[in-house]
């Protein structure tokens, strides 16, 4: 005896509807780690050894501490940027914190983004429910915020701002 049609349409509606529920903070990559080894991206290489110029001058070893080799992405940025590599936001680097907030401050600018990307998320994942689009759904949610190196170049030499860090150009 063959199912009615009302009745095979009925559990087809209920089953896509199912697959639509739960999901709160959609998630737009399907790369999954699938060990329990280290993640590869929190890995950062250290600083080449170096002769010190006085071995007398070197600090006490420190079991499990600091290295001379240790390195420090925050600390060097700031360094990088004028600042002191060992003062704290306030205390040491005034100046780069005024220079930075020289057109203004928008406070909880990290909620702001956090809220707004997450809407993006949300709005995205009623797109692409069933998951027919080929590809990886976090660019396809995020491919018109892309900025385009290329184009922010000439826009930026065209008002007369050194861009001395040329991005390759374009492969087509």
């Amino acid at each position: 005896m063959a199912m009615p049609r009302k009745t095979i349409l009925g559990l087809l509606v209920a089953t896509v509807l199912a697959g639509c529920g739960g999901r709160d903070d959609v998630t737009l990559t399907r790369i999954r780690q699938s060990g329990n080894g280290p993640d590869e991206f929190s890995i950062i290489p250290g600083k080449p050894l170096q002769t010190p110029e006085d071995f007398a001058r070197l600090p006490a070893p420190n079991p499990g501490g600091a290295n001379l080799t240790d390195q420090n992405p925050l600390g060097d940025g700031i360094a990088a940027l004028g600042g002191s590599r060992t003062a704290t936001q306030g205390a040491g680097n005034a100046a780069i914190v005024n220079h930075v907030n020289r057109y203004g401050e928008t406070s909880g600018i990290r909620q702001t983004l956090a809220a707004e990307d997450k809407e993006l998320r949300r709005q995205h994942g009623r797109v692409d429910v069933l998951r027919f689009l080929p590809g990886d759904d976090y660019t396809q949610a995020y491919r018109r915020h892309w900025l385009d190196a290329h184009r922010e170049e000439r826009r930026l030499r065209n008002r007369g701002v050194l861009t001395p860090a040329s991005p390759p150009p374009p492969t087509r």
